[in-house]
């Protein structure tokens, strides 16, 4: 908990003060803009910049308090090989974890919500995607620090809009080996990621028609990561010491404060009345857009069964859900025509990530 003091409050009113400022008033056009939602839900390039500022005043506090990443029993021999390295680099230096967890998040908000719109998720482009991506993980601590998790969801997100173009890919062999090895590579970054190979193969069948060799290439890009390190293993004489992470089922962390607590019940709230949205306006979407839709979905329960399954018991892990539950999150926001509930579910969840930023530690 840092240290209560005058100048502390001071910087922490200014702070408040400021995301007011931006979230109120659109500084580009200087127009009076009650809701920040009312910035994001237009179609404006230069919302990517306003994404960033947004980004930087939510997570503040990762540059004010930077900590060194610890590492899980769930992570994987690539990143726990990059740990070990920056440790050594970066001997006293905390902020590069800060900075490098700001980069993740933001390229992969920024990432999402442009294939949102290229997929035409909802009736028309916007940025409320990435600014509940960035809203989202900024309400747990866990979720907006560097971790393998993290790392690893740069790689879904393109697993998943590669997987919705799929339909109309013209080299469809080469982008579903593509998918198999991205996913293979992933797993040595977080071993839980090879659990999406379940979203792969489930997608596969959504999105074409059933082909055994389309399937079989899969398999061999998925395994091909698998033969790579299996062959340096063995060419190393690293082979019979290797022990092989073991799938473990145990019980995740939920919540860890009452803070934690009352964000999980508002996300739920949120999510269940995107979904209400989503599914009342399902029948004006094409065929396509409706089978991305399943894929969000599929995704949803994939990532939320990840916990379960890794045996770290970290709440960390509960990050690989924030992807696809900011686009459902961000329906809520998209489709309402009473301006009131935008208003409320931001400012509600404004209010509880500055209290775990601030005041949760």
């Amino acid at each position: 908990m840092p240290k209560s003091n005058s100048r502390g409050s001071r910087f922490k009113f200014f702070t408040f003060c400021l995301f007011t400022h931006f979230c109120s008033v659109n500084f580009l056009t200087h127009q009076p803009k009650p809701l920040v939602t009312g910035i994001f839900k237009a179609n404006n390039p230069s919302n990517n910049f306003g994404l960033l500022l947004y980004g930087l005043l939510l997570k503040l506090p990762l540059f004010l308090y930077p900590v060194i990443p610890p590492v899980q029993s769930s992570d994987a021999l690539i990143y726990r090989a990059f740990v070990a390295w920056s440790q050594t680099v970066f001997v006293g230096a905390p902020i590069f974890y800060s900075v490098l967890a700001f980069i993740f998040l933001y390229i992969q908000a920024v990432s999402f919500n442009t294939v949102v719109n290229s997929q035409r998720m909802l009736q028309r482009p916007n940025y409320l995607t990435g600014m509940s991506y960035l809203l989202i993980t900024s309400l747990f601590a866990e979720w907006f620090s560097l971790s393998a998790a993290l790392m690893v969801n740069t790689a879904l997100i393109w697993v998943w809009s590669t997987l919705c173009s799929l339909h109309n890919n013209t080299s469809a062999k080469s982008t579903i080996y593509n998918i198999g090895l991205v996913i293979g590579v992933a797993t040595f970054f977080y071993y839980p990621a090879i659990t999406f190979s379940f979203l792969f193969m489930v997608g596969l069948a959504i999105t074409r028609p059933f082909q055994l060799k389309e399937w079989l290439i899969g398999l061999v890009g998925l395994a091909t990561a698998f033969y790579f390190f299996g062959a340096w293993l063995f060419l190393s004489g690293q082979w019979s010491s290797y022990v092989t992470p073991q799938v473990v089922l145990s019980v995740p962390v939920f919540f860890e404060t009452k803070w934690a607590s009352a964000a999980i019940i508002l996300v739920l709230i949120n999510m269940l009345f995107g979904i209400i949205f989503i599914q009342s306006n399902m029948r004006r979407q094409i065929v396509q857009v409706r089978k991305s839709w399943q894929l969000v979905y599929l995704y949803l329960i994939v990532a939320a069964l990840v916990p379960f399954l890794n045996g770290s018991n970290i709440f960390g892990s509960w990050i690989l859900v924030a992807v696809p539950a900011s686009l459902i999150a961000a329906s809520a926001l998209f489709y309402p025509d009473k301006r009131w509930f935008p208003l409320a579910i931001h400012w509600v969840m404004v209010t509880i990530s500055v209290a775990v930023a601030y005041f949760v530690r």
